[in-house]
């Protein structure tokens, strides 16, 4: 029988789990995360405002539940278990571990206090377990003209009451009071007609209740500059913030001393400095990809897939599409190999890790503490994830 480590439980590996139940479907296949929590991305990255994003876990959770995929929490890899001890036990392995360092602007002063990667505050915002707090002050610049940056001025600009139905903590939204954001400006290079924003986020952010909206440099025509103009100008009464929009606009500076003062960009031999105590950029992600082929393949029976194959590019669903294509590869490496001991191996070499079972105990945990207007309260340390799951004296 056909042995498959999936390492990563994101959605590119949940994707890939569900495309080799369909191409191998006598494949016994295992999930192996970091976290003592399945879904990465989807439960960590996602804006916690946007629950109708996060429900593509309900088709994760079938793999689990009725498909005979075994989940295998808190094991990391090069410290519970080695890549060769994987590659030794099983006959495919597939790394979809994603990229998870935000990408530098590297301009002079993007490392001052005050400038913050999206991906760092996105997991703040999530709870993501022992995650440091992002300080933000209450003149930001997001330097980014994506879906990310978006989500950015969308969770900054909301009132209290906005954030119903969402999993956005208690802690996480008096944070956001306190810093009692009054101005913020979104700067790309690109010009308006190329940014990435998606249509339908501008218009979720022309229904902020607090905002007043000026989108500056808007040129061209298209769906977005269509989004973009009808949203400038909008100005609800009593509105106390301010949203700016600008394009066309290069990085230069990060201007302060022993903390952001300011931001600096270029247009031609024109500058646009703008004054801030928080920078937070939406420009990406870097890390240490593999060499692998085309396909997918680093080496005979090891594999990788998503962001950590490809670079940091497509959203959740377009991840769906390189699984099944990852997965038809397999197949057609595999044959009628296999006969390595995959599982059993692998439980015998982390006897503690977190099985699904356990987690859906902290799962539980989360929604009966549920406050009301939030559909869970995120447990945010590993050490109260794990008293949890391995509680009534298991493990």
């Amino acid at each position: 029988m056909t042995s498959i480590a999936i390492v990563g439980a994101g959605p590119s590996g949940c994707f890939t789990a569900q495309a080799l139940g369909k191409a191998l479907p006598d494949a016994v296949i295992d999930i192996l995360d970091a976290l003592p929590v399945p879904y990465g991305l989807v439960r960590y990255g996602v804006a916690p405002d946007h629950q109708g994003t996060k429900a593509v876990i309900r088709q994760f959770e079938r793999l689990f539940e009725r498909q005979g995929v075994a989940f295998f929490g808190h094991v990391r890899l090069g410290e519970d278990v080695t890549l060769d001890q994987l590659t030794g036990i099983y006959d495919a392995v597939v790394l979809a571990t994603g990229l998870s360092t935000d990408r530098k602007l590297g301009v002079r002063g993007d490392d001052l206090p005050g400038v913050w990667g999206s991906g760092a505050v996105t997991r703040c915002w999530n709870d993501y377990p022992d995650a440091a707090a992002p300080v933000i002050g209450k003149q930001v610049v997001i330097v980014g003209n994506g879906n990310v940056a978006a989500d950015l001025v969308r969770i900054l600009a909301k009132r209290d009451g906005e954030f119903h139905g969402s999993d956005l903590s208690e802690a996480n939204i008096a944070a956001l009071k306190a810093a009692s954001v009054g101005r913020i400006d979104v700067v790309g290079r690109s010009p308006a007609e190329q940014a990435k924003f998606d249509p339908v986020m501008i218009r979720e952010i022309g229904r902020l209740e607090d905002a007043r909206i000026h989108v500056h440099g808007l040129t061209g025509e298209g769906k977005i500059i269509e989004a973009l103009a009808a949203i400038d100008g909008h100005a609800p009464e009593g509105a106390c913030r301010e949203i700016h929009f600008h394009f066309g606009w290069t990085p230069e500076e990060i201007e302060g001393e022993t903390h952001v003062t300011a931001a600096r960009f270029r247009q031609g031999n024109a500058r646009l400095v703008l004054p801030c105590d928080t920078v937070l950029t939406a420009i990406g992600f870097d890390g240490d990809r593999p060499a692998c082929d085309e396909g997918g393949a680093i080496g005979p029976g090891l594999y990788a897939v998503g962001w950590f194959k490809r670079g940091p590019r497509g959203t959740i669903p377009e991840n769906r599409s390189d699984a099944q294509a990852l997965a038809a590869r397999i197949a057609s490496d595999l044959g009628d190999a296999g006969g390595k001991p995959g599982r059993a191996a692998l439980a015998a070499l982390v006897p503690d890790a977190v099985t699904y079972e356990q987690w859906q105990r902290i799962d539980a945990a989360e929604k009966a503490d549920c406050p009301v207007g939030r559909v869970r309260r995120k447990i945010t340390t590993k050490a109260r994830m794990l008293a949890i799951a391995h509680q009534s004296g298991d493990k």
